[in-house]
C-alpha cells in the first residue's frame, strides 16, 4: 500500500466511520468537512477506486463505496514513513524528541513504561 495523500486521508476517515456509504453521503461529508465540490468528492472517489483503497459497487441506480484498507494499516503505514523521514527511523530520537519539547503526565509515563516493559519482554521471547 501506497502512502495517502491529505486528500485521500480525509475522504477514508469518512468511510472509516462507517461504511458502506452512497456517493452522495460521501459529497455531503466532505463538503461538511473540506469544503469539497461534489465534483472533487466524485473524482477523488473515482480515483481511489482505480488505486485500489476503495470499493465501488454500482447498483445501477447509486454507486456505493467501502474502504479496501484498514484504518491501523494505513497509519502503520504513515508512522514507519515519518519515522524514516524525519528521524532516520529511530524510535528512540521521535520519544526524545517529544519528551524534550512536551511536559508529559505521569499517566502519558507510565503508559510509556508499560510499553518499553512490554518491547523488553517481547524481545526476550
Amino acid at each position: 500500500m501506497k502512502e495517502l495523500s491529505g486528500a485521500e486521508w480525509n475522504l477514508m476517515e469518512s468511510l472509516w466511520e462507517y461504511s458502506p456509504k452512497v456517493g452522495s453521503q460521501i459529497v455531503t461529508d466532505m463538503a461538511a468537512r473540506t469544503g469539497w465540490s461534489r465534483s472533487t468528492t466524485l473524482t477523488m472517489l473515482r480515483r481511489m477506486t482505480e488505486k485500489g483503497l476503495i470499493a465501488c459497487e454500482d447498483s445501477g441506480q447509486m454507486k456505493t463505496y467501502a474502504p479496501l484498507i484498514e484504518r491501523e494499516e494505513a497509519a502503520r503505514k504513515e508512522t514507519e514513513s515519518f519515522l524514516n523521514r524525519v528521524y532516520n527511523g529511530s524510535i528512540s530520537l521521535l520519544v526524545s524528541g517529544f519528551v524534550e519539547r512536551q511536559k508529559l503526565t505521569e499517566q502519558e509515563i507510565a503508559e510509556l513504561r508499560q510499553l518499553l516493559e512490554k518491547a523488553e519482554g517481547d524481545r526476550d521471547a
